[in-house]
């Protein structure tokens, strides 16, 4: 597919990871990429050949990059790079792995068939949060996974509405609410009680988290809808919003969430023989075939 330029994410300080940045960055030298490392990583690597650079200039000049490590690694990188459309690929070496599908002790083969055209690549759509106060956007973020709008201490109580672009939804007492794409309705979204939604779906999953009403249940909207939350002034605490539990932003008794569609996309690439179906029966302990 003609990736010539190959940027090599990793998690630091793992020793699994290290073993597999070493392996991979000896095998696209063979190749004869150009190999660009991300900064944290760098160091951790034997020998030279490549060019040490932070994420933003990979994204810059990269044509794929290939993240070694668990998905949280892969979401990290993925939300940068997003925004330069460059492919991503993930090696695993974490512990569920829906994102890093390729097996760190048969990557060259896999890689090689990646190198060949002989792959599957998909985009993924992101999500774009930001936060109002009294009219005035106050800042504003990406999730791949998951929008999550919780309390900052635990088990505690918060009440909001809801909207759907202008149609008001619901108002709730609970302790926040998982806003979810379909990347992430495997993660956090899933231990929540949400629905798996396939990876082709233009659907948003809007999850409560311990409603203090039964009734309140999981529900499956339009993406290109915008999700408005607005949190009561009653509250007497600060809230927070998490992008991919990685980025936290405060937010205020009667600010204003709004939850669309990002304009960047994930390009993910997946080996020959990916099959989104084969990756839940494997990752959830679903049952096989009966004959």
């Amino acid at each position: 597919m003609g990736f010539q330029t190959v940027g090599l994410i990793g998690k630091p300080s793992h020793a699994g990871a290290n073993l597999s940045l070493n392996a991979i960055l000896l095998y696209l030298k063979n190749r004869g990429c150009r190999v660009l490392v991300e900064e944290k990583v760098a160091g951790e690597l034997n020998g030279n050949g490549f060019e040490s650079m932070s994420l933003d200039s990979i994204g810059q000049h990269a044509d794929l990059a290939i993240a070694v490590g668990g998905d949280g690694n892969m979401l990290g990188a993925a939300r940068v790079l997003a925004a330069y459309d460059v492919a991503v690929v993930g090696v695993n070496r974490g512990n569920l792995g829906f994102l890093t599908d390729i097996n760190p002790d048969d990557f060259e083969h896999q890689l090689d068939l990646i190198f060949a055209g002989d792959c599957l690549s998909e985009q993924r759509f992101i999500l774009q949060v930001e936060v109002y106060r009294n009219g005035e956007l106050q800042t504003s973020n990406s999730a791949i996974n998951e929008v999550v709008l919780h309390h900052g201490k635990v088990a505690h109580m918060m009440e909001f509405e809801v909207y759907i672009d202008d149609n008001f939804v619901f108002s709730q007492r609970s302790d926040g609410l998982i806003v979810a794409t379909p990347t992430g309705s495997t993660a956090y979204s899933l231990s929540g009680g949400g629905p798996i939604l396939t990876p082709n779906l233009d659907a948003l999953t809007l999850v409560p988290m311990f409603p203090h009403t039964l009734s309140s249940r999981p529900i499956v909207v339009d993406a290109n809808k915008v999700v408005r939350m607005v949190v009561s002034s009653e509250n007497t605490d600060n809230l927070q919003i998490s992008c991919d539990s990685h980025i936290v932003i405060e937010v205020l008794p009667g600010d204003e969430i709004r939850i669309q569609k990002n304009a960047n996309k994930l390009s993910l690439i997946h080996p020959k023989g990916y099959n989104y179906f084969n990756v839940l029966r494997n990752k959830l302990g679903w049952g096989s075939k009966l004959y």
